[in-house]
């Protein structure tokens, strides 16, 4: 559905934030190992995250990921937003340049509905929700991708 740098950007923002509700700040390593993730990657996916302030770091001994608590839950949109833009939200599914109301692809009116429903869902669903969810079930290998 999103592409791998927000997929990876998702997993690793949760898994932070479930680390942060239980006093720790993990850094890349373990961050990387959590998740299964590619680590070069997925640094640079965390570092644009703290430079968009989404996400704050600190080096040295006793450093890591962790999330501002004064600041806002994170929706999820704001991620897909600042990695993907608006692609997801008025893209045609055929991938034509000239999709709409007046000029629809064969799918365009599902689509719309699908879209807007993830919309829904993106724009309600936080990394904190997320991250709560993961520490009240205390299972996070649901982070971890699906083989196969």
């Amino acid at each position: 559905m999103f592409n791998k740098e927000t997929e990876y950007a998702f997993r690793a923002m949760v898994y932070i934030q479930s680390r942060n509700y239980a006093g720790h700040r993990p850094g890349i390593e373990e961050t990387v190992k959590a998740i299964d993730a590619p680590h070069f990657y997925t640094a640079k996916i965390l570092q644009r995250m703290v430079r968009l302030g989404f996400l704050q770091s600190v080096k040295g001994k006793g450093g890591g990921f962790y999330f501002d608590a004064d600041r806002p839950d994170l929706p999820l949109k704001d991620i897909v937003m600042a990695i993907e833009g608006d692609r997801s939200f008025c893209g045609c599914v055929f991938g034509l340049k000239h999709c709409d109301e007046q000029n629809p692809c064969p799918l365009h009116h599902q689509f719309v509905e699908i879209r807007e429903g993830i919309d829904r869902m993106i724009s309600t669903q936080t990394i904190q929700t997320l991250a709560q969810k993961y520490v009240k079930d205390e299972n996070m290998d649901d982070l971890l991708p699906r083989s196969g």
